[in-house]
């Protein structure tokens, strides 16, 4: 299967749909809670309708804890990363991990018209590989043996 053909959306179509999103103005320690809570590695931070940012595990050791910061007094706005790396339902799987390996990312979230319709992390990525190269094996398996519907 060639990947530059596969849009990330193949991906998202086999996760769950909910999306994380913290408010401009919450604290550190807002975030980190409800980055715990779901067992995630970020959130998107927004105001009423925009992304504004990401606020990520790398954020919470590179500009909290090294900056010396205390989380509950810390607005989320102050540490996120405002620059992130972003794509569309358009991009393709390849060149989803091209930015991750490229930029050093571990979660690009998805957006059309500025707003957010869905994330993908490596974790999700690295997943849905697995399931395709099994499904290959499987298929080839089946061609050796005679097995093959086609």
């Amino acid at each position: 299967m060639s990947l530059n053909k596969v849009s990330v959306t193949a991906i998202t179509s086999e996760k769950a749909s909910t999306l994380y999103t913290i408010p401009v103005n919450s604290t550190v320690e807002a975030a980190v809670s409800e980055m715990n809570r779901q067992r995630i590695g970020s959130v998107v931070v927004k105001d009423e309708q925009r992304c504004v940012g990401i606020f990520t595990e790398r954020d919470v050791l590179t500009r909290v804890v090294a900056g010396g910061r205390d989380p509950k007094t810390t607005p989320v706005n102050e540490v996120m990363t405002r620059d992130f790396q972003f794509i569309s339902t358009e991009t393709s799987v390849e060149d989803a991990m091209q930015i991750m390996t490229d930029k050093r990312v571990r979660h690009l979230p998805i957006l059309e018209d500025g707003r957010l319709v869905g994330m993908i992390s490596i974790g999700d990525v690295t997943r849905w590989l697995l399931k395709v190269n099994e499904l290959e094996a499987e298929n080839l398996r089946r061609y050796v043996f005679s097995e093959y519907p086609g």
